[in-house]
């Protein structure tokens, strides 16, 4: 699913990342976990090929990404991964479903089949009744699971989350762990999910430990 190969970064003299090579397979929860500092979002920007790497070569699903020009990026990009970010990041003009859609109509789908799936998602994500709602009218906890439902909605190979329950209390963040896995086990989805939460770290498949740029354990 996801390999990377010697992998380095630098900001002029700050040595970011020091020659990570890791493998994601599919399907797989990752958590990655570290001091702050240590390189955890720098890495989780490199894989969903936001930023480049210095040196080193990251590959999804087959295709070796540093190849590919800008264009064929930012495509690769919306179809084959999907972001979950601290704060949500829903536009707040635009009802919850309309936010699920933005992805798949960036993508050129047709509307209606991006309106029919974005309420799927939203349905199976128990938000039937908050599709039409703006995310001033949400709870914490609802608009994290609309931004899972966004990044869901083009059928990404991976979930890349950065502290996804950083700014969740304690039912709503046990809430959006459990979903992750319950996507996991329903969907097949890969999640590669940057954390501070040590009890989420204890409950995904593997702990990836970062320390100065590199991979500890």
């Amino acid at each position: 699913m996801i390999a990377l190969t010697d992998i380095t970064k630098s900001f002029g003299p700050l040595h970011v990342l020091r020659g990570i090579s890791l493998t994601v397979a599919d399907g797989e929860v990752v958590s990655i976990v570290g001091p702050s500092g240590a390189g955890k979002t720098t890495l989780l920007q490199i894989i969903g090929t936001l930023d480049r790497p210095d040196t080193g070569r990251v590959v999804i699903d087959g295709t070796d990404v540093s190849l590919l020009r800008p264009a064929a990026l930012s495509a690769f990009r919306n179809k084959h991964i999907g972001f979950v970010f601290q704060f949500h990041q829903l536009l707040p003009e635009f009802t919850a479903e309309e936010n699920v859609m933005m992805p798949a109509l960036i993508a050129g789908r047709p509307m209606h089949d991006a309106r029919r799936d974005a309420r799927a998602i939203l349905t199976d994500l128990h938000l039937a009744d908050r599709a039409d709602h703006k995310p001033a009218e949400l709870s914490g906890g609802e608009k994290q699971r609309v931004a899972v439902a966004r990044a869901l909605i083009n059928h990404p190979s991976v979930i890349l989350a950065d502290e996804p329950s950083g700014s969740l209390d304690t039912q709503n963040k046990q809430e959006l762990h459990q979903l992750f896995f319950d996507l996991r086990d329903q969907r097949g989805q890969t999640f590669v999910i940057v954390t501070h939460d040590e009890q989420l770290a204890t409950l995904t498949d593997r702990t990836i430990r970062l320390t100065d740029g590199q991979i500890v354990r």
